[in-house]
Formats: structure tokens, C-alpha cells, sequence
């Protein structure tokens, strides 16, 4: 027979079946992805079935007087989503119809599983819906006596009973119970009917899909997104939980994939997923937490503050999340999550607005991040996190080659000093210490220990871990970086420059079939990314495929805007002369760039050791980042014998 508390939960209405008790809604016994709102609204629309449920009853159950919430915009949204996830339409509805002025009704006969449909022994011929007119009673013809009086319907969910009936007129009364348990002011704890961890679940790895936006206001994306990179972050400081980063989760931003297929991609053992919403200076943040196989709710919460205490607000929902996954926490790790202060709120506006330019990855996106940085250190200048944005954004500004060094590298090392002077415990500050150590001061064993300092304090921090991989490979410490940039894939299998470091880390390694794999992977996700042909293009060159190459360099051009007589001229080139012609049109094109390194790599691969070298001590001179490749980038092989070439790696102190 079916267990009456599993049947007490449950409900169908057509191809759909709710179960109450885990918050889950499937369709021909397939998980349909619903948010929690949606779903409450959906679970008060089903107890109330066939009567108007008005808008006023659904804010009173829903969104409590004592909680903040655009409510007008919330309800509209979760109606919304909720047809979309049902199938169904406010002109020709089938499930949910629209009284205007009035209120929402819920229209289809339910009916409640029968006992083949949930792995009870019913009789072969018993179908597997209660069809209708065959013993569907609808809840609002039965046991309405319980919960009504005087046509009065009473309006709340808490301990209610819904009736129904079963094939062939047999009553049976189910009992169906959502508790809602008040926890304090701006916290609203829900748990379902039945215990939720009824079997211990192990998460070592967690993944914050991106929190939705219940604004109504397209400009506030940035905040949503603020506030998801916020969560990431601070879970990251547990170093026992591997935590996907910002850039492979905001790949699902929208999407409407199932959770336990984002799980299985992202190689996850649990998901969090919410909203953010926020007036003026309040803000409320839901949270659920999911496991990722079986998509069953296993916790929720709602947070509400002023946005001055939204760090505190961040650091509290990381701390509930790692005590119900049952996460080992360190004294110092909690130290950490506990330290957070108030902040400036239209300092931290502005930082997040630059923090949302910086992760477009592209030199006009730096140079916004860096307005709005300057912008929130105007508006408190006593907060680190904006310095070293502005720092780290410089930063990218001169390897991108948009800013020369002269302009960006004491821009860079103000707004580091400055942001050290402010928490030198900052992982993004000890990171940022170690990029200045790496790329710009090219102090070796300063840059070693500030990359290990800043992966103690976030062990989950992938920018520093990807930038740590390129390090050990730039000192020829291979092993240990290919293990470094597993390490970041881990935690950013999507991500273009956690695949790029180590399809680069295989090329030095020699392992070019792996090389070229990897970054293959790159051209998928992003194909639009010029990155993916470049490297591709040196792969090739490498070994000597020129035809490749060529292929490679055609699509780099097409997506930098090269004209196409600039394309035809390097198919030529290599048509006359063959690799000598490949490499002198190289040589043409970096010198009408003025790029030293490239006119060294160039002549190198020509065979003119002389002039390679001669162009390397220009590159020297100008303290060119890319120098810090010399060692191990395999270009460099054809002179790699020179004592003059040898003389030059002595003077950058590399390892011997």
C-alpha cells in the first residue's frame, strides 16, 4: 500500500504531480525546475481549488507584514513562473485563470496518486490517474467543513487538511502540512512536512547558481550578480568545500536546464540557488539550498537587511549554509566569515557596477571598472576591496596592451600600497601583492609566498589559483603546475582562462595533443573569444603545421576586425616561401605593432639568434610582462642554447 505520509504530500492535476512535502513538481515523473515563491503560490492555489484566492490572501501567507518585498512585482513574477513552468496561458489558461480585480484560481480537477503510480501494489488494471469524471473529486467539493465556516474560507496554510477522494468512491483523508516557522525579524525558515535530512548527505562541493533578480529593474542586474559573487566568495573561505566560481555559474544565468543536470556539469554535490531584492537601502536575499542529484530541497531562508550590513548579511547565509552541509570549519576560517563591517552603501554600489564591468574580460570594460572603482574609494575611502579592483584592473589594462606601462604600473602599485596600508588580510589584496611580485617586479619567491597566502585565506579564489598555475610553469615547476590548474578547473570548468592555463601549462610541457584538446574546449564555450585561435594558431606553429596555422590566424583576424586583404597577404606569404615566408610576414606584422617580444619570437624562429636576442634585451629594457614566459614557452627553443639568450634568463633570476 502507499505510505500514507508520503501520500499525504502528494497531488496531480494532469500530466503533473506535486509533492508537497520536498517542494518538487514533475511532469510524466520528470523534475520540473521551479523556484520556491512559484511553488508556495502553487501549493496555496492547489488547497484552495476551484475558489478565488485573492491577491490580498496570497501577500498575507506568502510575503508577511513583518518581512520586506516588492510585493506587486514578486507576486506578478511568481504567477509568471509558474505558468511557465506549468505550460500554461493567462489568455487560455488550463491550470491557473486570472480574476481580474479579484484573484487566481486554480481550475483543473486533482486528484491524489494512485498507489501503482508511486510503487504501491494496485491492481494491474487500475490506471494510473483518477480520470476525471471516474472518481476525481476536486478539494473544494470535499472536507471543506474542516477549514470553512459560513462559506468563510479560512485563509491559512498552517495545519490544514485537504480531502480527497480515490477511484471507486472510497474516501481516504490525507493530511498535508506546511509548517512556517517565524525565526526573528527579516528571517522566514521553511521546512517541509517530514525531515529533511533523513538521509545524511556529504557535500564537499557546492555551486551558487546565480541569484535572481525580483527588482523589476533590468539596471539592477548588476546587484543580483553583486550579491551572487559576494555568497561564492564567502563560502570560498572554507578551504574543506570546493566552491564553483563566479565565472562558470553566471553560464546559467536564465537558463532553465535542470538542476541535476548543472550538478552533473559542474561535478557538484549540492547547488544554491535564490533571489535578491532590494529598495532603496534594504535588501532580502532567499536562499535554498538543493541536493544536486535528486533536486530535493534540503533547507531555505530568507534574509532581509539594511544595506549597510549587507556584508554581515553575506557572511551569515555562508555560516547556515556550511552548518546544514555539516562542513568542517577552521577557528580561523570562522574568525574570517565573522569579520565582515558595516559598509558605505553607495561605496558599495559602485563597486559592484566595477567588479560587473571587470568580469566582461575585455580593455573598454577595464577602463569602465576602473571609473566606477574610483568612484566608490570618493565615496569611502577607508575600504580596501575597490583598490585592489582598481589595482588588478590597471593591471589587465597593460597586459592587454591598452595602457602602457608607464601610465598603468604606478597606477597599479598606488592602489595596492593603498589597499594593503587598509586589510593586508584581504585574499584579494595578498593576490594582487603576488600579480605585482610576478609580472611587474618579477621577485619570484615574493610572488610564491603571496600566491599560497592568498589561497590560505580563499582557497577558492580561481583568479589567483589559474595566475598561481602560469607562475609554477614560468619557473619550470611543471608537475606542480599542471596540478595547480586542475585544481582552478575544478573549480571553473567553464571558464575561458582556467582552460586556457592549462591547455598553455600542457604546451610548455610538450604535450601537445593535450594542448590542443584543451583549448579546443575554449573555441565551444566562448567562440567568440580571441584567445582560443591565438593559441591555437601557436600550438600548430609549433608543430609545424602551417596550413592549421593559417586557419587559426584567419579566424583571430575575423574577430579583431583585420581587413581582409591583411588575411589574403598571409596566405600568400606562406604560398611563395613556405614556413620562411609564414614567419616573415610574422616578423612584418609585429614590427608594424612595435611589439619586441614578437619581433624577438619571430626572428627566432627564422634562425637569426642575433637579432632575437637583440629584441629580447628591448623587451628587457621596457620590463615587457610577456618576459616572464622566457624560460619554459617552447618558441624559444630554435636560440635556447646561446649563452646570450642563457645570460638574459641568469639576470631575470629564474631557476636554474
Amino acid at each position: 500500500m502507499l505510505d500514507p505520509a508520503v501520500a499525504s504530500s502528494m497531488i496531480r492535476f494532469g500530466v503533473f504531480e506535486v509533492d508537497l512535502r520536498s517542494g518538487e513538481l514533475r511532469k510524466h515523473s520528470l523534475k520540473v525546475r521551479i523556484q520556491k515563491q512559484p511553488f508556495r503560490v502553487l501549493a496555496m492555489l492547489l488547497e484552495h481549488q476551484g475558489q478565488i484566492v485573492t491577491r490580498e490572501e496570497l501577500h498575507k501567507e506568502l510575503w508577511p507584514a513583518d518581512t520586506f518585498v516588492d510585493f506587486e512585482h514578486g507576486l506578478n513574477a511568481a504567477i509568471n513562473r509558474l505558468r511557465e513552468a506549468l505550460g500554461d496561458s493567462a489568455d487560455n489558461p488550463r491550470f491557473v485563470e486570472t480574476l481580474h480585480g479579484h484573484g487566481y484560481r486554480f481550475i483543473a480537477p486533482i486528484s491524489a496518486p494512485s498507489p501503482s503510480s508511486t510503487g504501491g501494489g494496485a491492481a494491474q488494471n487500475s490506471p494510473p490517474y483518477p480520470q476525471e469524471g471516474q472518481g476525481a473529486i476536486p478539494v473544494s467539493a470535499a472536507g471543506r467543513e474542516s477549514s470553512a465556516v459560513g462559506g468563510v474560507r479560512e485563509p491559512h496554510l498552517r495545519k490544514r487538511w485537504i480531502v480527497v477522494s480515490a477511484a471507486g468512491g472510497a474516501l481516504a483523508v490525507l493530511a498535508v502540512l506546511l509548517a512556517f516557522d517565524v525565526g526573528g525579524p527579516g528571517r522566514l525558515f521553511w521546512r517541509a512536512t517530514g525531515a529533511l535530512h533523513e538521509q545524511p548527505m556529504r557535500v564537499q562541493s557546492i555551486a551558487v547558481l546565480p541569484l535572481e533578480n525580483l527588482s523589476g529593474d533590468p539596471q539592477q542586474e548588476y546587484f543580483a550578480d553583486g550579491m551572487t559573487e559576494e555568497l561564492i566568495t564567502n563560502l570560498g573561505k572554507i578551504g574543506a568545500l570546493r566552491v564553483i566560481s563566479r565565472t562558470s555559474v553566471m553560464r546559467y544565468k536564465g537558463t532553465k536546464k535542470a538542476l541535476p543536470d548543472i550538478a552533473r556539469e559542474l561535478n557538484v554535490d549540492a547547488l544554491v540557488e535564490g533571489t535578491v531584492s532590494r529598495s532603496g537601502n534594504r535588501v532580502r536575499i532567499t536562499a535554498n539550498l538543493l541536493q544536486a542529484q535528486t533536486d530535493r530541497h534540503l533547507w531555505a531562508e530568507s534574509y532581509e537587511r539594511d544595506l549597510h550590513d549587507v556584508l554581515s548579511l553575506q557572511d551569515e547565509v555562508a555560516q547556515t549554509i556550511a552548518q546544514e552541509i555539516k562542513i568542517q570549519v577552521t577557528p580561523q576560517e570562522q574568525a574570517r566569515l565573522a569579520a565582515a563591517h558595516r559598509v558605505n552603501p553607495q561605496a558599495y554600489e559602485l563597486y559592484l557596477k566595477g567588479r560587473y564591468h571587470y568580469y566582461k574580460w575585455a580593455p573598454e570594460e577595464f577602463r569602465t571598472a576602473v571609473e566606477y572603482f574610483q568612484k566608490a574609494i570618493q565615496a569611502d575611502p577607508g575600504w580596501a576591496p575597490p583598490y585592489a579592483g582598481l589595482a588588478t584592473s590597471y593591471g589587465w589594462l597593460w597586459i592587454d596592451g591598452a595602457l602602457s606601462p608607464e601610465e598603468a604600473l604606478p597606477r597599479f602599485e598606488a592602489a595596492l600600497k593603498t589597499a594593503l596600508a587598509i586589510d593586508d588580510m584581504n585574499p584579494e589584496v595578498r593576490y594582487t601583492l603576488a600579480a605585482s611580485a610576478y609580472y611587474y617586479r618579477w621577485d619570484w619567491e615574493e610572488a610564491d609566498r603571496e600566491f599560497q597566502r592568498a589561497l590560505v585565506l580563499d582557497p577558492n579564489l580561481v583568479e589567483a589559483r589559474f595566475e598561481y598555475a602560469w607562475y609554477l610553469s614560468d619557473m619550470g615547476r611543471l608537475p606542480e603546475a599542471l596540478a595547480e590548474a586542475q585544481r582552478a578547473l575544478d573549480r571553473d570548468p567553464l571558464s575561458v582562462s582556467a582552460n586556457l592555463a592549462m591547455g598553455d601549462i600542457y604546451f610548455r610541457a610538450r604535450q601537445y595533443d593535450k594542448a590542443l584538446s584543451q583549448i579546443q574546449r575554449i573555441a565551444v564555450l566562448e567562440p567568440g573569444d580571441f584567445r582560443a585561435p591565438e593559441f591555437l594558431a601557436v600550438i600548430y606553429e609549433q608543430q609545424q603545421m602551417y596550413g592549421e596555422a593559417i586557419a587559426e590566424r584567419k579566424i583571430l583576424m575575423r574577430l579583431r576586425g583585420v581587413p581582409a586583404e591583411s588575411i589574403s597577404s598571409l596566405e600568400r606569404a606562406y604560398q611563395q616561401a613556405g614556413a620562411e615566408g609564414y614567419w616573415n610576414w610574422q616578423l612584418a606584422e609585429a614590427k608594424r605593432h612595435n611589439a619586441p617580444y614578437a619581433i624577438a619570437r619571430a626572428y627566432a624562429r627564422l634562425g637569426q639568434a642575433s637579432q632575437a636576442v637583440a629584441w629580447l634585451e628591448k623587451s628587457y629594457q621596457q620590463h615587457d610582462w610577456e618576459m616572464v614566459q622566457l624560460q619554459t614557452v617552447p618558441a624559444w627553443d630554435p636560440i635556447r642554447s646561446d649563452p646570450r639568450f642563457q645570460a638574459l634568463l641568469r639576470r631575470m633570476n629564474f631557476p636554474p
